[in-house]
């Protein structure tokens, strides 16, 4: 499912225009992604929460050079927990 796809399903299931139902979705996003960039947890009870987590640092190996290391530096990462009934729906 693509985002135009959401947006299409929710305008034929509440009668609202494609347009305003684009942005309702954008809302949401935006929202959950402004959240985030806070250090929030975004909690959607059944579905899920988004929570931020640090990644530590490290040293890889560079795929394109054989044996060059190569130093991964520490980053924070979007994460994302499925909650108990979308498990269940997913079985």
């Amino acid at each position: 499912m693509k985002k135009a796809d959401l947006v299409t399903i929710i305008s034929d299931k509440t009668g609202v225009t494609k347009k305003d139902s684009a942005i309702m979705v954008d809302l949401v996003f935006s929202e959950i992604t402004k959240a985030l960039a806070e250090g929030d947890k975004v909690s959607l009870v059944g579905f899920g929460t988004f929570s931020v987590k640090d990644r530590a640092g490290r040293v890889g190996i560079n795929p394109a050079k054989k044996g060059e290391k190569v130093v991964i530096p520490a980053t924070r990462v979007p994460s994302f927990k499925a909650g108990k009934a979308l498990k269940e729906a997913v079985k």
